[in-house]
């Protein structure tokens, strides 16, 4: 068995810089007829030549990706900003659109992507919730150097995050805010729930994310035919069972990418919870987050302020900023967050937004998704 307690005290290990980085889902519509699906090749055939860099990825239903490098967080909002702008005016000019929330309601689940590891997660994950999660929804994932402190941001992440859900919920579908949420909420929880040992992120990560990545089940194995789903119920610890072999380090880590936490570790700290946003927006999650999580003076005043939610999860989803609790909680960490944000640098107009943002939608309790019942597009 390689060894699974040193691979994940090396997840935890990255440098002690705070750069940022932003990957940034987006549902494609056509314009002038959004229930019918847009082929890969359409919108990737629409695409320019990007001014920041981003690099372009498509999800299985075919979502738009755009990961933008790592660099220090103004540098990287700006250049994320620019290639988002010029993707929209490209893609308009293709009778296209970005969508503006974080789950498809308009379009049945269509995988268009054929690779041997969607076919061997759609044959795990089953329908329709596994379908759904892989064609119908989109996310902002945020990025984070570890600092010089690992477990005081990986705490920060997992505490945070009801507050954030609420605060960003965006893909109203079924009585739920963040719909989105709840697709990923009937998948295999070995591999969605948070990986902290009774919800407690305090604890030893390290220790905590070894038994989570032993504890989950196997999606898929290499063999000689290539990649084969695992439908039994194993999880790692049987790798050598279930493939006839010992596990090698090529094999955790590739088990590893089949794992979807809130939080998960890779050298940076991914904040994978969040709805997608509209093309204007999504600044303001990435910053807020950002702010909550490095700055120390902004991080006190925002854990204490979640502590009372910190395990409410399934009712941010549900509720959103409906509920008093969060909608409390999400006010004073909106107020730390945009105190914060001259300190880290971010540029005037970016703190401002985030201050509308936080009138708009914070001040009144209305999430996102309660402006998005007819808005689709970004």
């Amino acid at each position: 068995m390689t060894d699974v307690q040193r691979y994940a005290r090396d997840c935890f290990r990255g440098v002690t810089s705070d750069r940022l980085g932003v990957e940034l889902e987006f549902l494609v519509f056509d314009a002038d007829n959004p229930v019918i699906p847009v082929p890969i090749a359409r919108i990737a055939g629409a695409l320019p030549a990007l001014p920041g860099g981003s690099r372009v990825t498509f999800e299985p239903g075919g979502q738009l990706e755009l990961s933008a490098p790592p660099d220090v967080p103004p540098v990287a909002v700006a250049r994320l900003t620019a290639d988002v702008d010029a993707v929209r005016l490209a893609l308009a000019r293709a009778g296209l659109r970005l969508g503006g929330r974080g789950l498809d309601t308009l379009r049945p689940a269509v995988r268009q992507l054929r690779e041997p590891r969607y076919e061997a997660m759609a044959a795990f994950l089953e329908r329709p919730h596994g379908l759904t999660m892989m064609c119908s929804t989109a996310s902002i994932q945020v990025n984070l150097d570890f600092g010089a402190d690992p477990r005081a941001r990986w705490e920060r992440a997992h505490a945070l995050g009801p507050v954030l859900v609420a605060a960003f919920a965006n893909s109203p579908f079924d009585g739920w805010a963040s719909g989105r949420q709840a697709v990923w909420g009937r998948l295999d929880p070995s591999r969605t729930a948070p990986v902290a040992r009774n919800g407690d992120p305090a604890g030893d990560p390290a220790g905590d994310w070894a038994r989570y990545l032993l504890d989950a089940r196997l999606m898929l194995v290499r063999g000689t035919g290539g990649l084969v789903p695992v439908l039994d119920g194993s999880a790692f610890r049987d790798f050598a069972r279930v493939a006839g072999r010992s596990p090698g380090e090529a094999d955790l880590a590739y088990h590893a990418t089949t794992l979807f936490p809130p939080v998960r570790p890779r050298g940076w700290l991914e904040v994978r919870y969040l709805d997608a946003q509209g093309a204007a927006e999504w600044p303001v999650c990435v910053a807020v987050v950002h702010a909550l999580v490095t700055d120390d003076r902004a991080a006190a005043i925002a854990m204490e302020a979640a502590r009372p939610v910190a395990h409410r999860w399934a009712d941010a989803a549900r509720l959103g900023l409906a509920d008093p609790g969060l909608c409390r909680s999400a006010s004073a960490c909106f107020r730390a967050a945009a105190e914060a944000l001259p300190r880290l640098g971010a540029e005037p107009a970016l703190v401002a937004r985030v201050r509308a943002f936080a009138s708009r939608h914070i001040e009144s309790g209305r999430s996102p998704a309660a402006d998005q019942t007819e808005e689709i597009f970004a």
